[in-house]
């Protein structure tokens, strides 16, 4: 058999064969993890190969993907690792004898997954030096997202290895990988490492492999389209594949020839029926008719960004004093009474915005982002909504931010959120694919004209983005921790958990140098009576109500209600001399009557914000 070196340099392409685990999956009952069918379901796996030999391959690839410890880990299985490799490459042989066809075995090793290089690099060489043991004539280093990764796996595999390596990245139909990296990057990248071929397998499907190609193309290197048989969708708890027709395929091989690819085949969903197809069409010379590539996108004349601030941003960087209201949205779908709200508190001339919570207490209600839509349209008041990724994914997130900032919405404060486990669904789990300071990178990424991958937008967004801040926190030194990281990752603005005195405003603001590196709001809540104060020193999480502050409202008696006022008075003209701001909390059954307790707006004294680089 000529060697693979010589055979990708022979012109004529290298037919590769389809996917295995969802193959294998479908045939083999109660599979952890489509590896298992290595020492659980042997003859399965053999089959499949010879279904592929069959139908025409000239490479097929050990059931292997997924066989790194961090993966079989999930499944309990990583003791059996040196099995499931070891049984990966023998049952390819064993196909290959039986069919008595020269094909090359390719030793497949997919991504890790999370890591830092130093835990990566010595397991993409442990695959390495089990594959080669066993006989793999090759490596496949396939379904990558993440070049920094595949430029990991391609070094520690050359480090313990001389065979062959392919190197796999996975794009979307815009030709970037999950991470941003366009196919024109990626190439030039992997052009400069020891690698046999590179190109692009799993993704979007034919088309969007084809696209790939055509930028990967011009490095001299031999390159390899290997895509899903199109965008899987699910069906109850079965994963199901577009019915690409053969034809459809054999058109894909003709026009990933006529790009240059050397090696052929497909991914994910692929059937032996699309290799025969394959087959047919590189042994025929078929020719290209039409074109399965997608065409460029039409360049969308770029919106300008609103370079005008946000009031809030505006009165914050002049040193003006703010006040905002803070309001729960309501628990069903009538809006009228929050709208009713926000009309007091604009007509009354006391407060220039409203903030409004997401779901706290992570209790069901209309959603913080749609709220404020609906207030700033219908009543004129700028909002700051409160968002939490609790409950969203980080695809979820960006969706909901670019629909607020279409409608107008621009100051968005980022949250953790309360833990489900307090709402109303027991049993619930947070989707938490990043916290309050991911969600802040991902407001700076918008506003950088990316997304949270680091892939272009139409246009960037110009979000005013805030996060919270706890200077009552338990653990003070995790809190300013973290508060130095949401500054970096690009907040503009913080407001503070609700305080009833100052002293650990003032303690917190000496801890980080004295002065705020971004202008501060303090919470405060002037509550009526003795009952509630308890509870909520007691009962909420993050909250503290002083020793002295609870003997106050003890000593007040039937007065508790205007001793409530009198602090959060109190309060407000204290935080003039510390802060930038406040928010005020709105009592919970009548809203209304905050407009009554806020004092009128005053000019403020110098805000005691750093204001160098």
């Amino acid at each position: 058999m000529r060697g693979f070196i010589e055979r990708l340099a022979s012109g004529t392409p290298i037919v590769a064969d389809g996917g295995m685990g969802a193959v294998l999956r479908s045939a083999v009952a109660g599979l952890r993890c489509p590896e298992e069918a290595n020492v659980r379901a042997a003859e399965s796996v053999v089959d499949l190969h010879l279904g592929y030999i069959r139908a025409g391959a000239d490479l097929i690839e050990t059931n292997t993907f997924g066989a790194n410890r961090p993966k079989l880990a999930q499944h309990f299985l990583e003791e059996e690792l040196e099995a499931i490799v070891g049984a990966g490459v023998r049952l390819a042989r064993e196909a290959r004898d039986v069919s008595g066809r020269d094909v090359f075995i390719a030793g497949s090793i997919g991504p890790l997954g999370d890591g830092a290089d130093e835990t990566r690099w010595p397991q993409y060489a442990e695959l390495a030096r089990l594959l080669e043991g066993r006989g793999a004539d090759l490596f496949m280093l396939e379904t990558f997202y993440d070049l920094a990764d595949l430029e990991t796996a391609v070094r520690a595999v050359r480090s313990v290895s001389q065979l062959p390596i392919v190197a796999l990245l996975t794009f979307d139909a815009d030709r970037q990988t999950l991470a941003g990296v366009s196919a024109r990057t990626a190439a030039e990248h992997l052009a400069e490492l020891d690698v046999a071929a590179f190109g692009a397998n799993h993704g979007a499907g034919p088309a969007a492999a084809l696209g790939a190609i055509a930028e990967m193309g011009g490095s001299g290197r031999p390159l390899a389209a290997l895509p899903n048989v199109g965008l899987a969708s699910m069906s109850g708890t079965r994963i199901v594949f577009p019915h690409a027709t053969p034809a459809y395929f054999g058109q894909f091989a003709a026009q990933a020839r006529a790009l240059g690819a050397a090696i052929i085949g497909g991914c994910c969903g692929t059937t032996p029926a699309q290799i025969a197809a394959i087959r047919t069409a590189i042994d025929e010379g078929v020719e290209p008719s039409g074109s399965l590539l997608l065409r460029e996108r039409e360049a969308i004349e770029p919106v300008a960004p609103t370079e005008s601030p946000t009031l809030l941003q505006r009165l914050l960087d002049e040193g003006e004093f703010v006040v905002s209201v803070q309001l729960d949205p309501p628990l069903g779908a009538n809006p009228e009474a929050l709208l009713a709200t926000a009309r007091a508190v604009r007509e009354s001339g006391k407060a220039q915005f409203v903030d409004v919570n997401d779901n706290p207490r992570a209790r069901a209600r209309m959603s913080g982002i749609m709220a404020s839509v609906a207030i700033e349209r219908l009543t004129g008041v700028e909002t700051i909504p409160h968002l939490t990724p609790r409950d969203s994914t980080v695809n979820g997130l960006e969706s909901q931010l670019l629909g607020a900032h279409a409608e107008g919405v621009r100051n968005i404060l980022a949250v953790t959120g309360d833990p489900p486990e307090a709402g109303d669904y027991p049993g619930a789990h947070g989707v938490y694919e990043v916290d309050s300071i991911g969600l802040t990178e991902l407001l700076t990424k918008l506003n950088r004209g990316e997304d949270f991958q680091g892939r272009a937008i139409d246009a960037p967004t110009s979000f005013y983005p805030g996060v919270a801040v706890n200077p009552t926190a338990d653990d003070l030194g995790l809190e300013i921790d973290r508060f130095h990281r949401k500054v970096a990752a690009g907040a503009r603005f913080a407001m503070t958990q609700i305080l009833f005195d100052l002293e650990a405003l003032e303690s917190f603001r000496g801890r980080i140098g004295g002065a705020w590196p971004i202008p501060v709001v303090v919470g405060v809540w002037p509550i009526r009576t003795l009952e509630l104060l308890v509870r909520v020193h007691n009962e909420v999480p993050g909250m503290v109500v002083p020793e002295h502050v609870q003997e106050r409202y003890r000593r007040a008696g039937p007065r508790a209600r205007e001793i409530g006022g009198d602090l959060g008075l109190e309060l407000i003209a204290g935080v003039r001399e510390l802060a930038s701001g406040v928010y005020v909390v709105a009592p919970f059954r009548q809203p209304l009557n905050v407009v009554e307790f806020l004092p009128e707006l005053q000019p403020a004294a110098q805000s005691p914000v750093e204001t160098g680089p």
